[in-house]
C-alpha cells in the first residue's frame, strides 16, 4: 500500500514541475535570459510590398553535420538519390591563419528565377506575396531545361517520376507558422527564414556579393544571405574549385541537334540553288534530297522525345512561348518539319496538289510552287535554328556563348547541308552522265571541305585557354577536352578530318578520272564520317561545359 502511495505522490510532484517552456518564460521574466541567445527561426509577419522570404545561413554556426539534408529528405519524402539541400566547404587564408567554413545551400528563390523563365510548360510559379518559387509537379514534362537555366543546379530530375522537383521552402509549413524541415533540423540554428528587402538583394547582385566562387548573383538575383562575424580572406574558394568533371551527355539532344541541323542545312542549300543559277538542277535533285532531309528532320524530332520524362504531355510546350526559348524552338521546328513534308510531297505526289487546285488558286506552276515552298521551309528552319542557339545562350555559360554556339550550330548546318546535297548530286550522276551534275558536285565538294576546315579550326582554338592564368570557365572546358574527354575529342577530329577533308580532298584531286560509282561510295563514307564527327562535337558541347557552382566538398 505504501509503495502505491509513493508512486501517486511522485506523479503529483511531476505535475507541479514546470515545463521547459514555462521555466524559460520564468527566467525571461526575471531578466536572466539575454535575448541575443534566441531568435525566431521564421518571421512572425508576412512580407510587405518590396519584400519576400529568403534563407539566411550563419556560416559560423554551420558545422556541416548535414542534419538539414536528412530533415529535408525525410519530411519531403525524397528518393534515396534525390537531395534538395546540399552541404559544401569554402576555405582559404594563409598557413598561419587558415579559414574554413561549411556552407549549406538549397533553392535561393531568386527575384528573376532562371528555372521559371526557361520552362516551356509553365511548371514554375513565384508566389506574389512570399516570393517563394514553387515547382508544379503535375505540370512538368521532364524536359530537363530548368536544370540548365538555373545557375545553381537547384532543380533535380527524378528518373522514377520522370519530372523535375525542387525545394519550395516548405511553403505549407510556413503558412501554418511552422519552420521548414531544414531550419527545424539544424541543431545549431544555422538556417533561418528572414524577410529580405528586394532593393537590397538587387544592390547586392550588382556588386556580386554572394559566396566566393559561386555563380554571379547578377544572373538571377538569389535571395539567400550568408553571414559571418569575421571577414573572409580574398583567396577563399570552394573546396572543389579546381575539380573539373564532365557534365551530362544528353544523348537525345545530341542526336536531335545534329540531325535537325542536317535537315535545315539541306533545305537551305536547296533553297539557294532554287533561287540561284541551279534552278533546273535543284528540280532534278528535289525528289531525292527532300526525302532525305525530311527523314532526318522527323528522326530528329523522334529522338528528342527520349529526353523528356513525360513525352505524352509534350503538347504543353506552347504554354511558355512568351518567355521560353525552348517553347519557341519546339514550335518552330515542328512547323519546319511540316513544311518540309509538304515540299517533299510536291515532288512525290504532285497530282495531289493539282487535284486540290493549288496551282490554279495561286496562279503558279508546280515548279514555282516548289521554289516557294523551298524558300519558306528554309526560312522557318533558319528561325528555328536561331531559337535553338538562344536556348543555350540564355543559360549564361561561356562555353555556350552566342558567338561560339552560333558558329557550331550554323557550321554543322552548312557542312551537313552541303554534304547531303552533294551526296544527292553524286547519286544522280550515277544515272545521268551530264556535265552539269559533275560540275555541281565538285563545287559543292569544295565548299564542303572549306566549311569543315574552318569549323574544326574554330573548335581547336579552344585549347589556347589551357594557358590562361585564371581558372575560368573556358580553361576548365579546355582541361576537360584534353584530359577526361580526351578520347571523345581525339575521335571527333579524326572523323572530322577523314570525312570533311581527306576523302573529299582525294575526290577533288581525282576529278573526273574516278568512276561515278566509286565516287558515290567514297563520298557516302565521307558523309557518314562527317556526321559521326559532328555527333561527337555535339557530345563535347554538352559534356565539356563548365561553369561556377555552389560550393561542394573536396571530392565532388
Amino acid at each position: 500500500m505504501g509503495v502505491r502511495l509513493n508512486v501517486i505522490q511522485d506523479f503529483l510532484n511531476q505535475q507541479d514541475d514546470l515545463t521547459a517552456v514555462a521555466r524559460f518564460a520564468r527566467l525571461h521574466d526575471e531578466g536572466k535570459v539575454e535575448e541575443s541567445l534566441y531568435q525566431s527561426q521564421i518571421p512572425l509577419t508576412q512580407p510587405e510590398q518590396g519584400q519576400q522570404y529568403g534563407f539566411q545561413v550563419d556560416l559560423d554556426a554551420c558545422t556541416g553535420c548535414k542534419a538539414c539534408v536528412v530533415g529535408c529528405n525525410k519530411l519531403n519524402g525524397l528518393d534515396e538519390d534525390e537531395a534538395w539541400r546540399s552541404v559544401g566547404v569554402i576555405h582559404g587564408g594563409a598557413a598561419e591563419a587558415p579559414v574554413q567554413r561549411t556552407v549549406t545551400t538549397a533553392c535561393h528563390h531568386c527575384l528573376d528565377p532562371g528555372c521559371m523563365k526557361g520552362c516551356p510548360v509553365g511548371a514554375y510559379e513565384k508566389d506574389a506575396q512570399t516570393g517563394i518559387v514553387k515547382h508544379l509537379d503535375d505540370q512538368c514534362i521532364g524536359c530537363h531545361y530548368c536544370t540548365l537555366t538555373c545557375p545553381y543546379e537547384v532543380p533535380q530530375f527524378n528518373k522514377r517520376l520522370g519530372i523535375v522537383r525542387k525545394c519550395d521552402m516548405c511553403q505549407d509549413r510556413l503558412a501554418e507558422g511552422e519552420a521548414p524541415a531544414c531550419v527545424e533540423s539544424c541543431p545549431n540554428g544555422a538556417i533561418s527564414i528572414k524577410i529580405v528587402e528586394i532593393s537590397e538583394v538587387l544592390d547586392d547582385a550588382q556588386g556580386d556579393a554572394f559566396l566566393p566562387g559561386a555563380p554571379s548573383p547578377g544572373i538571377t538575383a538569389p535571395t539567400t544571405t550568408y553571414t559571418t562575424a569575421s571577414s573572409l580572406p580574398r583567396n577563399v574558394l570552394p573546396a572543389n574549385f579546381y575539380n573539373v568533371r564532365p557534365a551530362a551527355k544528353h544523348l537525345p539532344l545530341v542526336v536531335l541537334l545534329v540531325l535537325i541541323q542536317l535537315s535545315v542545312g539541306a533545305f537551305g542549300i536547296d533553297a539557294l540553288m532554287n533561287w540561284g543559277a541551279y534552278t533546273e538542277l535543284a528540280s532534278t535533285l528535289g525528289r531525292t534530297q527532300s526525302l532525305v532531309a525530311l527523314s532526318m528532320g522527323v528522326l530528329a524530332l523522334f529522338a528528342s522525345t527520349f529526353h523528356i520524362g513525360r513525352p505524352q504531355y509534350a503538347f504543353r510546350a506552347f504554354i511558355g512561348l512568351r518567355t521560353s526559348w525552348m517553347s519557341r524552338e519546339i514550335i518552330a521546328f515542328g512547323a519546319f518539319v511540316k513544311l518540309g513534308a509538304i515540299y517533299a510531297l510536291s515532288f512525290w505526289k504532285p497530282e495531289w496538289f493539282i487535284a486540290l487546285g493549288v496551282p490554279d488558286r495561286l496562279s503558279m506552276t508546280m515548279p514555282e510552287i516548289q521554289r516557294a515552298l523551298s524558300l519558306t521551309t528554309s526560312a522557318v528552319g533558319f528561325i528555328a535554328m536561331c531559337c535553338s542557339v538562344m536556348l543555350y545562350v540564355v543559360t549564361g555559360r561561356k562555353w555556350w556563348s552566342g558567338t561560339s554556339t552560333s558558329i557550331k550550330f550554323f557550321g554543322t548546318t552548312a557542312l551537313l547541308g552541303l554534304g547531303t546535297i552533294a551526296w544527292a548530286t553524286c547519286l544522280s550522276a550515277k544515272f545521268d552522265s551530264g556535265q552539269a551534275l559533275s560540275t555541281a558536285f565538285h563545287q559543292l565538294l569544295s565548299w564542303f571541305v572549306f566549311v569543315a576546315v574552318l569549323k574544326m579550326l574554330f573548335e581547336a582554338s579552344m585549347f589556347r585557354h589551357l594557358w590562361d592564368k585564371q581558372q575560368g570557365d573556358l580553361k576548365r572546358t579546355a582541361i576537360l577536352m584534353s584530359r577526361a574527354l580526351k578520347e571523345v575529342t581525339t575521335w571527333r577530329f579524326i572523323l572530322g578530318l577523314l570525312g570533311g577533308v581527306a576523302i573529299p580532298g582525294a575526290l577533288l584531286l581525282a576529278g573526273s578520272q574516278a568512276s561515278a560509282t566509286s565516287t558515290h561510295v567514297a563520298f557516302t563514307f565521307a558523309l557518314l564520317f562527317a556526321v559521326a564527327g559532328e555527333l561527337l562535337e555535339r557530345t563535347l558541347f554538352f559534356t565539356a561545359v563548365s561553369a561556377p557552382r555552389m560550393p561542394g566538398s573536396v571530392g565532388s
